[in-house]
């Protein structure tokens, strides 16, 4: 098994949102999407698709329709294989539409006792889910930083709290990709 490292850029957004993984090669998309989910914080609630030089992987859905192919069948190895592709871009929540570049870097073999997804590297906090896309976020942040604000207290109590969108989870973050690696770690062969 060969790892990947994935560098992960919010598009669009500052300050900026960004992730290092490292994944095994031949992890299959909807797993991706699912380490991508817990790496930057979002909540797994909205659909999702991959693109790589026009092709697209995503969640086949009977009464949409689409040319989207199956995620849960495609692993990363061939996506880039296939494409090409040095960079990916991972789109969550398509009202919202987010926008992830995945930028692809190095190969390596994995470290012994290591688990695979892993989080290596954080910057920046995910906006909060439904806040309209960039620019429900812009106006978001405005309105949290801005005691005077006529919509801070509001949104404050709709967030939860204050919000600092320099300070990540980290911890949070790295222990849901662990929990992910604990779960998909390959099981012992019994001879």
């Amino acid at each position: 098994m060969s790892i990947i490292e994935i560098k992960v850029i919010l598009e669009y957004i500052e300050p900026a949102v960004t992730r290092t993984l490292q994944v095994p090669v031949d992890i299959r998309l909807d797993r991706l999407h699912l380490t991508l989910q817990a790496a930057m914080g979002w909540t797994n609630s909205h659909l999702y698709m991959f693109e790589a030089e026009g092709a697209t992987w995503g969640l086949p859905d009977p009464d949409f329709g689409g040319d989207d192919l199956p995620a849960n069948k495609t692993t990363l190895a061939e996506v880039l294989t296939d494409t090409g592709a040095r960079s990916i871009r991972y789109i969550y929540d398509f009202g919202d539409s987010w926008e992830h570049r995945l930028q692809i870097g190095e190969f390596t073999d994995p470290k012994p006792g290591d688990l695979y997804p892993r989080l290596t590297d954080i910057s920046g906090r995910c906006p909060p889910e439904d806040v309209g896309g960039f620019p429900g976020y812009e106006e978001f942040l405005g309105a949290m930083t801005d005691a005077k604000h006529p919509e801070h207290e509001g949104l404050k109590e709709w967030y939860g709290g204050s919000f600092d969108p320099s300070t990540p989870p980290a911890d949070e973050l790295r222990f849901e990709v662990l929990k992910l690696a604990k779960r998909w770690k390959p099981k012992k062969a019994i001879h």
